[in-house]
C-alpha cells in the first residue's frame, strides 16, 4: 500500500465545529457593539484579543470565552454590563455541552478506510473538551491512536510520527486547514488531502498557496470522495 497510516483532523473534518464559533462571534458583536465607541470594528477587536492570548490560552471554546470576556471589557472601556458578560458565559457553556454533529458520510468512510489502513486522529484544542467530543462522537474505535495537541506544526507532527513509529512519507493526513493540517505534513515529506469546510477560524487563515502541481497534495470536495481517491476496493 502507498500509505501505512491515514491520519485525520477532527474539528470541521469529521464533525461540525466552526459554525458554533461563528454564531457566538456574531452574537458577541451584537451584544458589545452598543458599548463600543463609534468606528470600532468589534469583530476585528475580538480577533486581535484572541491572537494576543493564543500563546497563553491556546485553542478551543474556553480560550474563546476568556478572550471574549476580555475583549468586551476592553472594547467598552469597562462599560459593558454584567448581564452581557453573563450571556457570553452562557454562550460558552452551551457550546461546551452541545452534542457532536458528524459531517455527512464520515461514519461509513471511516469504516471503509479502516478495513484497509491503520488510522490515527490528530487534533488540537482544549484537552477536556476535545476528549469529550472524541468519546461521545462514536468514532473513537476507528483509531489506533488519538493525539490532542496544543498546536499542530512541523515540530509537533514530527514528534507524533516518531512517537507512533510512523515514517512521514508513509502518512496521508486529511484535514480542513491548510495551515494546521496540510502544509506541516507536506513539509515533512508526507501526503495531505485538503477537504475545505465552509467556515474557517480567522487565526487559521494564511496567504493562498498554489499546490496544484504538488504530487503529494490533493483537494476533495467531500470526505465521501476519499476512499476512491485512496483507490480502495469497495
Amino acid at each position: 500500500m502507498k500509505f501505512d497510516v491515514i491520519a485525520f483532523d477532527a474539528d470541521d473534518t469529521l464533525w461540525h465545529s466552526e459554525d458554533a464559533f461563528h454564531a457566538n462571534e456574531q452574537r458577541f458583536v451584537e451584544l458589545v457593539t452598543p458599548f463600543a465607541a463609534d468606528g470600532v470594528d468589534v469583530q476585528a477587536a475580538l480577533t486581535a484579543v484572541e491572537r494576543k492570548n493564543l500563546a497563553a490560552f491556546g485553542y478551543g471554546v474556553k480560550a474563546f470565552g476568556l478572550s471574549a470576556v476580555e475583549a468586551a471589557i476592553t472594547i467598552s472601556e469597562g462599560r459593558v454590563t454584567t448581564a452581557v458578560l453573563g450571556e457570553l458565559v452562557e454562550l460558552i457553556r452551551t457550546q461546551l455541552t452541545e452534542p457532536v454533529r458528524l459531517l455527512p458520510h464520515v461514519a461509513e468512510v471511516l469504516a471503509h478506510i479502516g478495513r484497509h489502513h491503520r488510522m490515527v486522529l490528530i487534533t488540537k484544542g482544549d484537552l477536556i473538551h476535545q476528549t469529550h467530543k472524541v468519546e461521545t462522537s462514536g468514532l473513537a474505535h476507528h483509531f489506533s491512536d488519538i493525539e490532542i495537541l496544543l498546536e499542530k506544526d512541523i515540530g509537533t507532527y514530527d514528534r507524533i510520527f516518531r512517537k507512533l513509529g510512523i515514517a512521514a512519507d508513509r502518512v496521508c493526513m486529511i484535514g480542513n486547514s491548510m495551515r494546521s493540517d496540510i502544509l506541516p505534513v507536506l513539509s515533512l515529506g508526507g501526503t495531505a488531502v485538503h477537504i475545505p469546510y465552509p467556515l474557517l477560524f480567522e487565526l487559521e487563515r494564511i496567504d493562498p498557496v498554489d499546490l496544484s502541481a504538488h504530487g503529494s497534495f490533493a483537494e476533495l470536495g467531500s470526505i465521501s470522495e476519499l476512499p476512491r481517491w485512496l483507490e480502495l476496493p469497495s
